[in-house]
């Protein structure tokens, strides 16, 4: 870190964390220049909308989490269907554990719409689903790894997931803990209270269903570093043992401004709505992914980037909560 770093960034050391030269900048030149492909499609530029190597080789998340491809379909399709009440809340955490648009698409044609909780009540959703098992067909994402263990005795992922949904909304009471938390962080801790619900699953979850008009609590009032975030953070920084990965995500939330004007990047984040902490934690895991070919020498559990960018000029008709008020 250079001599006239602002105090915001000396009082890092506050937290236990030491900007890492190099790979810190790193982080803000990566949000700047994933954003700036993001811009160029939306307004039909031709590729490759950057003249980052790293960026026109490899597949990146986008830098706003809502603007990711999984995501837009989830608010789209489920948190602004017209749907509402516990069916909401259910089918926001079902299609989240499941991550994969083609299993949902799949479900609706069997189910004759949506899944809801009626289809879970009468075996017909189990059905769909184990159908589709049989044929080999993928039930799952493959994006990230969910925490999978017999917690409730079926032996088989989608069962267990079945008999967690069925604990939360048929036995439990989730749906009324969500619409009547106060807080962004007790929607997850009655998320993470049950079984299969780690503290990555219980986060993205709690913050799809904040998307809806079920809750509207700030982004930024609670967070939790996934792995992979926590990788990127460890190779941004030079961590103290009192180093909180929340805490540094936080930091990087309120000094976004200052940081791209000090370091020359030109960012009004997504259509005026800046970084939030999910966004910053994401971009986190991104970045490590990044340094992997960067800066090679910052060693991690993760050696390579498995996918390559693949070209694909279409606009896509972004939709973003109304409720964020964006103009785009």
């Amino acid at each position: 870190m250079t001599a006239d770093a602002p105090a915001a960034v000396r009082d890092l050391e506050r937290i236990g964390a030491r900007p890492r030269p190099g790979a810190y900048e790193t982080y803000w030149h990566f949000i700047n220049e994933r954003l700036k492909i993001y811009m160029g499609r939306q307004q039909g530029e031709p590729a490759p909308w950057t003249d980052d190597p790293i960026l026109q080789t490899y597949k990146f998340t986008n830098v706003f989490r809502a603007s990711d491809r999984v995501t837009q379909y989830l608010i789209k399709d489920i948190c602004y269907s017209g749907e509402s009440g516990p069916d909401l809340t259910f089918q926001i955490a079902a299609f989240r554990t499941f991550s994969r648009i083609e299993t949902w698409e799949h479900l609706k044609e069997v189910l004759g719409g949506p899944p809801r909780l009626s289809h879970l009540e009468d075996g017909s959703l189990e059905g769909a689903l184990t159908s589709m098992r049989d044929r080999g067909e993928k039930i799952y994402t493959g994006a990230f790894i969910l925490c999978a263990n017999d917690a409730y005795g079926r032996r088989i992922k989608h069962l267990n997931h079945l008999e967690l949904f069925r604990a939360m909304f048929l036995d439990g009471d989730l749906h009324r803990q969500v619409v009547e938390a106060s807080s962004l962080a007790e929607v997850y801790d009655a998320l993470h209270a049950y079984p299969l619900m780690g503290d990555f699953m219980s986060y993205q979850t709690a913050i799809d269903l904040n998307y809806s008009e079920l809750i509207d609590f700030s982004e930024n009032e609670f967070t939790k570093a996934g792995p992979g975030a926590v990788r990127g953070i460890n190779k941004i920084f030079e961590l103290e043992r009192k180093a909180s990965p929340e805490a540094v995500i936080r930091w990087v939330v309120e000094n976004q401004e200052a940081e791209m004007e000090r370091l020359g990047h030109d960012f009004d984040g997504l259509h005026g709505r800046l970084l939030q902490a999910i966004d910053a934690q994401n971009c986190f895991c991104e970045s490590d992914k990044y340094l992997r070919v960067s800066m090679p020498e910052l060693q991690s559990a993760r050696k390579r980037i498995k996918a390559k960018f693949v070209v694909n000029s279409t606009k896509i008709p972004y939709f973003y909560p109304p409720k964020w008020g964006l103009d785009y």
